[in-house]
């Protein structure tokens, strides 16, 4: 298993989870979250005024995936949040070593 986390901006939310309940991957958790990347956050200007704004508002989406389900579930969210432009995002992957369904007490594949 593996858990992905993907950062991408906060309008791309509703079709990254549109892409990956396609595929079958039904729970995640969503965070706001604000930071930085490459871009060093964007100058804006208000009446007049330039200011830096330094930390960017993104959406975090983090899920748990059995391994058959990491490629498509990595595809379905570059596809669905790619804009091309600076800031669209990174996703991360990590292994999980056991899920518990607190619930049922179910663990590995079977508590996903």
């Amino acid at each position: 298993m593996k858990q992905i986390t993907a950062v991408v901006r906060p309008g791309k939310l509703d079709a990254v989870k549109a892409a990956l309940v396609a595929i079958d991957v039904v729970g995640m958790t969503i965070n706001d979250v604000r930071g930085f990347g490459r871009q060093k956050g964007q100058v804006e200007i208000y009446r007049g005024n330039e200011f830096t704004v330094d930390f960017l508002s993104k959406m975090r989406i983090t899920t748990v995936v059995a391994d058959d389900k990491v490629e498509a579930a990595i595809t379905a969210i570059t596809e669905a949040a790619r804009t091309g432009e600076i800031g669209d995002g990174k996703i991360f992957i990590t292994p999980v070593e056991e899920v518990v369904r607190i619930r049922t007490g179910d663990r590995g594949n079977a508590a996903l």
